[in-house]
């Protein structure tokens, strides 16, 4: 005689017998609007130049950057995040390239503009790393320490700058105090109110960041710890991010992503603004590097590292394989 209710009576796996049901009751999915190209673009550069560090990435011609904007475009990816990369003759103490019109970011800001207009959210990272001698995100002062609020005065000069040429959002990434604020003041002076902030409100002090420097060209020398986040902390971030939305930032950024998925599910649970979540530049290498080797499928591992981001609860995802997934999705 059959006895009904017996153990297993609960079966979940009935739930995951064929790749249709499986589909049917995710919990969590990708689409190609989440994603947000980061993008280098080299002064000078007639062709692209390889990143070795970062296989398939590249620091971009202006002519190959306007096409990888359009190519995002056209597979539904939302925005494009530049990063200029001057030459080593324009760097200097207080990263003069960075508020210079004709630096390369602005007139790769205006170039994209120009290519893409409104169909792709145009971002620009604010900060002075790129365009230092001495590869800090900041002035330094007689001792060779970040002058906080002396940067302060040249992120207000690379806000208008960024936003003239063209910037529908600007990346305060350099995580100095009050930074939010200072943007959003410089920007509302010169009558850009519609120009929003991504806030870099919990970035830390990570080891994962060392292939961004080769391909940002970085001339650092120590580390930035005493301005970047502690990897132990969190309270202290969750600090940060309370600052930086009481200065008006629009949006929130959580990064690295793959390493702080704890944090990122805090900063989502806490906040009603939409949270970014960056997929840098070591969370790309080990799985380009792993899958190269044999060790992994490189698609499937693209695929979970994404989603665990996104069910973490990032709503848009900056990642150097948007336009690949997003032309898969």
């Amino acid at each position: 005689m059959t006895v009904y209710g017996s153990f297993p009576g609960a079966r979940p796996r009935r739930l995951r017998t064929t790749p249709a049901m499986r589909r049917m009751v995710a919990e969590t999915r990708l689409h190609p609007s989440d994603l947000i190209l980061p993008a280098f673009v080299r002064e000078g550069a007639g062709e692209p130049v390889a990143i070795s560090a970062m296989p398939g990435v590249v620091q971009h011609s202006l002519d190959t950057l306007r096409k990888a904007a359009v190519e995002a475009v056209s597979v539904g990816v939302s925005g494009i995040m530049l990063f200029g990369v001057p030459e080593d003759a324009k760097k200097d103490a207080v990263g003069t390239a960075g508020t210079d019109p004709d630096g390369i970011l602005q007139v790769a800001l205006r170039a994209v503009r120009e290519e893409v207009g409104d169909d792709l959210v145009i971002m620009s990272d604010l900060c002075l790393d790129e365009y230092t001698d001495h590869g800090h995100c900041g002035v330094l002062d007689a001792e060779g320490r970040v002058d906080n609020d002396a940067t302060l005065e040249r992120y207000a000069e690379m806000a208008q700058v960024q936003a003239d040429a063209g910037a529908h959002v600007l990346g305060t990434s350099g995580m100095m105090d009050g930074q939010v604020g200072v943007a959003r003041d410089a920007l509302d002076t010169i009558g850009k109110e519609d120009v929003g902030i991504l806030a870099y409100a919990v970035k830390y002090s990570s080891a994962f960041y060392g292939p961004f420097r080769e391909a940002v060209g970085s001339s650092l020398t120590g580390d930035r710890k005493t301005y970047q986040q502690d990897s132990a902390n969190v309270r202290e971030s969750m600090r940060e991010l309370a600052l930086d939305l009481e200065e008006g930032a629009d949006m929130v950024m959580v990064k690295p992503a793959g390493p702080y998925l704890d944090v990122l599910a805090r900063v989502a649970a806490e906040v009603s603004v939409p949270v970014a979540a960056y997929q840098i530049s070591g969370e790309f290498a080990m799985i380009e590097a792993a899958a190269e080797k044999g060790w992994i499928d490189r698609d499937k591992a693209i695929m979970e590292s994404l989603t665990g981001i996104k069910r973490a609860g990032a709503k848009m995802i900056l990642t150097y394989w948007a336009t690949e997934v997003a032309r898969g999705l």
